[in-house]
């Protein structure tokens, strides 16, 4: 039995970027993964300084994702990576994806998985083929508690879900940012490297993959009015849409950019017969839990009466805060403990295989696919359609 760290390679993410450096500290949190290798930027001067600025080997400092698989899938089995982190803009994601485990290497991915729902099904016919593993970087899937929620649904203790409420408001697009210098601001409301949406594919998919993950249901219609807000934006920056589940339960969904002064506010409840939840990611190591005919409870982060899976994803005692940092960490150790039980020959466990995959990434694509198809019918439900 290979007992080692996992030899990870990073696209994107360079010293000018946000989510790289999140990425890092949620990978370096267990001490499971080492970073050898990377094409940090499509730039080659912020490609080779940031490479250096992480102790990179030279040779091992790439100028290009292409040159990056060439050049790791010729490296000693000893030495190649065994997966690969794309933390590119939203166009970017699927050709590398591809061509990583055309070249043997798992992924992980941000999300949007693609930029197309047909690039997004491609994606997934791959991973099937070669049996590789890809994750889909759902961080708020992450936390504890939202992993409680999803465990007492999932034992029916509120009997059949009715209603499932989910909003995600932030207020940092409330200016044409993309005209005053902001990078982050300038491709995630550009058409032609963020896709055909632009809230609902940025905050609105975490939201509609929160809904479906706690309950364990799916969307199956829709009703959905995007809205541009700020003047001279080419892209949705608010929206609200009705849900329909398998179920029969109703739902609402609400995703903002310019809820001027908000931050990441997501929140949702979900209410079954006999009660439901409630949890906010402003306060993550608490769990609301409503009951039609007893007080209501609270339930902490960190506490001996949770659900097995949920303790599994604490890493302090109780009353020491977790949060976004955390929440990445857990689906980074998830993987990384999958991939190394695969490579070993062993079966991965329930509580290894917890993390978002090419399944749910497909879903995420579709969401957009069927919200922007909503906004722009005159009929009042829209089919989900995968």
């Amino acid at each position: 039995m290979e007992h080692r760290k996992l030899r990870m390679g990073m696209i994107g993410g360079g010293s000018d970027a946000f989510i790289g450096a999140i990425h890092r500290i949620a990978l370096n949190m267990d001490g499971l993964i080492e970073l050898v290798c990377g094409a940090l930027s499509h730039d080659a001067k912020i490609a080779k300084e940031s490479g250096e600025m992480l102790f990179l080997p030279e040779n091992r400092i790439y100028m290009s994702y292409d040159e990056l698989f060439e050049k790791e899938s010729k490296m000693p089995e000893d030495k190649r990576i065994d997966f690969v982190t794309i933390v590119t803009p939203n166009f970017v994601h699927f050709d590398p994806a591809i061509k990583a485990l055309e070249h043997g290497f798992n992924v992980v991915v941000e999300k949007p998985m693609t930029f197309t729902l047909d690039e997004a099904k491609q994606l997934q016919k791959k991973v099937e083929e070669t049996g590789l593993s890809l994750c889909l970087t759902h961080t708020y899937s992450g936390y504890p508690m939202v992993k409680q929620a999803k465990e007492m649904f999932s034992k029916n203790m509120f009997g059949k879900i009715r209603k499932i409420w989910v909003e995600y408001p932030q207020g940092w697009l409330s200016k044409l940012s993309e005209h005053e210098g902001n990078k982050q601001a300038a491709w995630r409301t550009d058409p032609k490297r963020s896709g055909k949406s632009g809230s609902m594919g940025d905050i609105g998919t975490h939201a509609a993959h929160l809904a479906e993950y706690i309950s364990g249901l799916k969307i199956t219609k829709l009703c959905a009015d995007l809205n541009i807000m700020v003047e001279g934006r080419a892209l949705d920056d608010d929206g609200n849409v009705l849900l329909r589940f398998d179920n029969g339960a109703t739902g609402v969904l609400m995703a903002s950019q310019v809820a001027a002064g908000e931050e990441n506010a997501l929140k949702i409840r979900i209410y079954g017969e006999k009660g439901g939840i409630e949890w906010a990611q402003h306060e993550p190591n608490t769990l609301l839990v409503k009951w039609l005919d007893k007080p209501a409870e609270i339930y902490r982060a960190g506490q001996p009466y949770l659900s097995d899976i949920a303790k599994h994803n604490c890493r302090t005692p109780g009353g020491h805060p977790e949060g976004y940092l955390e929440a990445f960490g857990n689906i980074y150790r998830n993987f990384a403990l999958s991939l190394m039980a695969k490579m070993n020959g062993k079966k991965p466990t329930e509580a290894m295989l917890d993390y978002p995959t090419v399944d749910e990434g497909v879903r995420g694509m579709a969401f957009i696919d069927n919200v922007v198809a909503s906004s722009q019918s005159d009929k009042k439900w829209t089919e989900f359609v995968v």
